[in-house]
């Protein structure tokens, strides 16, 4: 990155009179809201070069470590920025926002949308946020973790990934760290996680529709063999079957030739196209849904709630989990909730 034509050297801070109205402030943030100050008044500029961390302590006499933690402060804020082995540089002027929100989903769908703008809208007056993707793709999780350590007050961060991603995540401050959906294991400190409970999520709604299922043959878990969260669905889908003796079956997709009248139906992921596969099954046969057939979607949507006279769904407040992240954040909590699960009955089932 080139510094300013204002500016090719890194521009000189003295210790002047302008410090002296924050000096009552602790030394870190004097350095701060030196270097704002200077940035406000035109004494500095967007792309300027900070002088180097022995520079800033001759030219103010502060140490080393105070430098250094008033500069990751303006890191944080997103004011300078820190470039590999050229030093510090001037990204923009003064926020007056107090946080700066990292924030890092898997994908962006419906429900990833209904937990961003959620949050946004709790936090907008309070902080700027930078939203991310990973894909579900490691390396890249695993660079933008590494290239943003500084540079934020708060993550927020989604993970669904096969790799553990404990080590790196443990990297950011307990205090900073806010994990959303998945709870994610072998974390250390106190930090914020509003998550689903999987396991218990399927096996309560199914305790719940026990009198609905009663009158079916089978109970089958489409469960996609991509879905990161498979394993926890099966385990609670696994242990009610159990405990209810009821005939059952996992599938990882919905097969036309074992498509039979009495089954029900358990289906999550693949962008609904199990639904879809369900409903022309269905139709094909002529049996009716919520009859013949019975089925029971993960998530629900506008589209579930009018689909053949409406979709039974298990679904999480996608809203209330970007909510509760965003609360955590103004409030200053660190708060560990389960976001519970609740069934939409619908004619299907």
């Amino acid at each position: 990155m080139k510094s300013s034509p204002h500016a090719p050297e890194a521009t000189e801070i003295s210790a002047d009179e302008s410090l002296q109205p924050f000096n009552h402030r602790m030394k870190y943030m004097q350095l701060a809201e030196h270097i704002n100050h200077q940035i406000e008044t035109d004494q500095l500029h967007v792309n300027d070069r900070l002088p180097s961390l022995k520079q800033l302590e001759e030219q103010l006499g502060m140490s080393k470590e105070t430098v250094l933690k008033g500069l990751n402060y303006l890191s944080e804020k997103g004011i300078i920025e820190s470039v590999y082995r050229k030093g510090y540089y001037v990204r923009r002027k003064a926020q007056h926002h107090p946080y700066r929100i990292f924030f890092l989903l898997d994908k962006m769908n419906i429900l990833r949308d209904r937990i961003y703008y959620s949050f946004l809208n709790t936090i907008k007056d309070f902080a700027d946020v930078d939203v991310f993707f990973h894909h579900h793709n490691f390396k890249v999780f695993e660079k933008l973790i590494h290239e943003n350590l500084n540079n934020y007050t708060h993550f927020v961060i989604t993970t669904f990934l096969r790799e553990d991603p404990s080590a790196l995540l443990n990297q950011i401050p307990p205090h900073k760290r806010i994990i959303i959906d998945y709870d994610e294991k072998n974390l250390s400190g106190d930090y914020t996680s509003i998550y689903q409970d999987f396991k218990s999520n399927i096996y309560d709604s199914l305790v719940e529709l026990l009198p609905r299922l009663k009158k079916y043959n089978q109970l089958i878990l489409i469960a996609p063999e991509e879905a990161y969260h498979a394993h926890a669905v099966i385990a609670g889908f696994k242990l009610f079957s159990k405990e209810y003796k009821f005939k059952n079956k996992i599938a990882h997709r919905v097969e036309e030739e074992a498509f039979e009248k009495g089954n029900v139906y358990i289906t999550f992921g693949r962008y609904d196209l199990d639904d879809v596969s369900i409903i022309k099954l269905s139709r094909k046969n002529n049996w009716k849904l919520g009859k013949d057939i019975g089925l029971l979607s993960y998530n629900d949507t506008a589209v579930k709630e009018v689909l053949e006279n409406g979709i039974t769904v298990i679904s999480t407040d996608f809203d209330k989990m970007g909510e509760e992240a965003a609360k955590a954040i103004i409030e200053k909590r660190i708060i560990r909730m389960r976001d519970p699960s609740k069934v939409i009955l619908r004619n299907s089932l």
